[in-house]
């Protein structure tokens, strides 16, 4: 599998436009126009095939990675995420209704 293989799968599964793509792209200082990006989704038999190479596709992937979590926060900083992945310990310990027994309807 080459890297236009996977660039086009990854491109297929985030239902990504050329525009889209860009943007992800400019987040990791990485410049490419919309016809340099369409010569990698080309066939491998069109004259205007450009074989997609290792670093734009690891800048493509770091860019991804901050448009689908957000930017790294700086050191010391806490991380501006979404508050229901920590683990509320109130949630675990109400135990009243595990124990509670069932009522038997007639």
């Amino acid at each position: 599998m080459t890297n236009n293989d996977i660039f086009k799968k990854l491109r297929v599964a985030h239902k990504l436009r050329d525009t889209d793509i860009i943007e992800i792209l400019a987040l990791v200082d990485f410049r490419v126009t919309k016809s340099e990006l369409s010569a990698f989704f080309r066939r491998e038999d069109h004259p205007n095939y450009v074989e997609c190479g290792d670093q734009i596709l690891r800048n493509f992937l770091n860019g991804l990675i901050i448009h689908l979590r957000g930017p790294m926060p700086k050191k010391g900083e806490q991380p501006k995420g979404n508050p229901t992945t920590k683990t509320n310990p109130k949630k675990f310990n109400n135990k009243k209704n595990f124990n509670k027994p069932k009522s038997k309807k007639d």
